[in-house]
């Protein structure tokens, strides 16, 4: 099941990516291209950090598969999903709290410090999406005012926190992405942004 709700985080960050590059009138190639950074970027980033090599999301035929697909599909019927945004940003912050979590325990079961998982589990979510808005020459999402990155935040150090309580890695994990999945949601629902500076012209 989770392996399952994991390709499903990495089909909706390929989509996300790939919806952006039809935006930005990309070609095919771009549009998977762009779909596949998006889906795998931040667990690449994860492993590369933590001298994994090669990538894990590299050794595994069905990541790049998943992504691969997801891109194509994003392609062809960009109307339709257009259609199912709140689909498709349901199935993000699965992806996003996914993501957050493994990326916080695999820097755990590799033996880095608690301040350091964190760190990984939070580029792990995060990272696709800013190589995505950066490849298209945006300011990255996380760093304007949806609530985005912050949420990732409180899954990876729930995660960080259970293991240095010593509570059970499996329950902390689906806490913790419980909780990003549950602040995603409802700051799209509720409208929330983080503070932006007031315009000093007025």
């Amino acid at each position: 099941m989770l392996l399952v709700l994991e390709f499903l985080g990495v089909a909706a960050f390929a989509i996300s990516g790939a919806l952006a590059a039809v935006r930005a009138r990309l070609d095919l190639f771009g549009v998977v291209v762009l779909g596949m950074v998006t889906a795998l970027g931040g667990g690449v980033t994860r492993d590369l950090m933590l001298g994994v090599h090669p990538p894990t999301t590299l050794q595994d035929w069905r990541y790049l598969l998943v992504s691969g697909t997801a891109g194509l599909l994003a392609f062809q019927f960009h109307p339709q999903l257009a259609r199912l945004r709140r689909a498709v940003l349901l199935a993000d912050a699965v992806g996003l709290g996914l993501f957050v979590t493994s990326g916080t325990a695999t820097a755990l079961g590799l033996g880095a410090p608690v301040y350091t998982s964190c760190l990984v589990g939070l580029i792990t979510g995060i990272g696709g999406g800013i190589l995505r808005d950066l490849l298209l020459r945006e300011v990255p999402l996380v760093l304007r005012r949806e609530i985005y990155a912050v949420a990732a935040l409180v899954g990876t150090i729930v995660v960080g926190a259970g293991h240095v309580i010593g509570l059970p890695a499996g329950p902390i994990a689906l806490i913790g992405s419980t909780l990003v999945v549950g602040l995603r949601v409802l700051a799209l629902w509720r409208r929330w942004n983080a503070p932006v500076p007031k315009d000093p012209a007025g």
